[in-house]
């Protein structure tokens, strides 16, 4: 008997109907903790880094980075803490430029920025904003001055790198009293650590497409934070100065008063910074009687903190791209080994009648 066509067919398999946590008794009721950071100050979360994952690209890496850790509360709820980082980027290129372009005697880079459209909690657009493009030029900055570029004139690189998850600006408990952006908004603290992200994943592309570079450059955050609980006793600027810490990978969410933050591009081997990006209310920088040196003293510290953390990065991304070498050198050994059999066995010796 042949198959209604007009008829539309149910899932082979048995379905479910869905399941709401509001329908679930007592979850409604429990109230949801904010996260809170188990690391220490000098702590980075542990990093996911994989390279070689587009072959239809001439580079592509990924890179994950850890979530932030739950109360250790029995409070039932499908909703995540916070949000994560996942980002994912590929080069293509170098390529020749069109015959109407002019002369360059580098290579012309270009860099696109974009999250996808899960990546936040509210839904992004298609097309790209202004803090895309702000991503966008940062990351061509802290790239420009990595790249051999003489070696390729008049050619032209494009890196592009796809926000698959993308860090919030604050825990997205705190929506009534987030600010303007509102839950799940983007463009504050979390901008800082999808930067620095950009930044890693991208020079493991680029080395992954076997462009030439005088180092690996990597991305790192720091931020000035001050205490949740301040003492109302801090009246004089000794105690109010121990209430603020300096902390190496910041997740906005686990902390309730981020005063300032920093992201560099750093090369480790030619101990040099790409990229600078300092955001936040510094002490001294509005007002130069208020802070004198001492807010001189704190935005160089931050930098070196942000160094040290794109120092720890610069560890796995190194590990990465020698990891990702090693395996492309063992296929070319054995694809050649393969090659060199395949030509022994299909020789015949013919012999030569007189």
């Amino acid at each position: 008997m042949a198959a209604d066509r007009r008829r539309i067919n149910g899932p082979p398999g048995g379905t479910a109907p869905p399941y709401f946590a509001s329908s679930v008794p007592g979850i409604g009721d429990t109230p949801i903790e904010r996260p809170v950071r188990t690391r220490q100050s000098n702590q980075l979360r542990k990093i996911f880094l994989k390279t070689g994952l587009a072959p239809s690209a001439s580079g592509s890496a990924y890179i994950e980075l850890e979530p932030s850790s739950q109360n250790h509360s029995h409070s039932k709820t499908l909703v995540t803490p916070s949000s994560s980082l996942k980002l994912t980027c590929t080069v293509h290129g170098p390529r020749p430029l069109p015959r109407s372009a002019p002369f360059t005697p580098h290579i012309l880079l270009s860099t696109h920025v974009k999250f996808a459209p899960f990546a936040a909690r509210q839904r992004r657009g298609y097309i790209r904003d202004a803090s895309e493009r702000d991503l966008g030029v940062h990351l061509e900055t802290a790239l420009r001055g990595v790249i051999i570029g003489d070696r390729w004139p008049k050619s032209g690189v494009e890196v592009v790198v796809t926000i698959l998850e993308g860090e919030e600006d604050r825990w997205w408990g705190d929506e009534a009293t987030g600010g303007s952006t509102g839950i799940g908004g983007v463009g504050g603290w979390g901008m800082m650590n999808v930067l620095a992200g950009c930044i890693t994943v991208a020079s493991a592309a680029i080395a992954d497409a076997g462009i030439d570079c005088v180092d690996l450059v990597s991305g790192g955050v720091a931020a000035l934070v001050g205490s949740t609980a301040p003492s109302e006793k801090a009246d004089d600027a000794a105690d109010k100065r121990q209430e603020k810490m300096v902390v190496l990978d910041p997740c906005p969410s686990e902390h309730k008063n981020i005063i300032a933050a920093c992201v560099v591009g750093y090369l480790f081997a030619r101990d040099e910074i790409t990229e600078l990006w300092l955001k936040g209310d510094m002490p001294g920088t509005a007002n130069t009687k208020e802070g004198g040196s001492g807010g001189i003293l704190e935005q160089q510290n931050l930098i070196d903190h942000a160094v040290e953390a794109a120092a720890a990065a610069r560890l796995v991304l190194g590990d990465a791209v020698k990891e990702a070498a090693e395996l492309k050198l063992r296929k070319n050994a054995s694809s050649k080994q393969n090659t060199s059999t395949q030509d022994r066995s299909t020789s015949v010796d013919v012999e030569m009648g007189g």
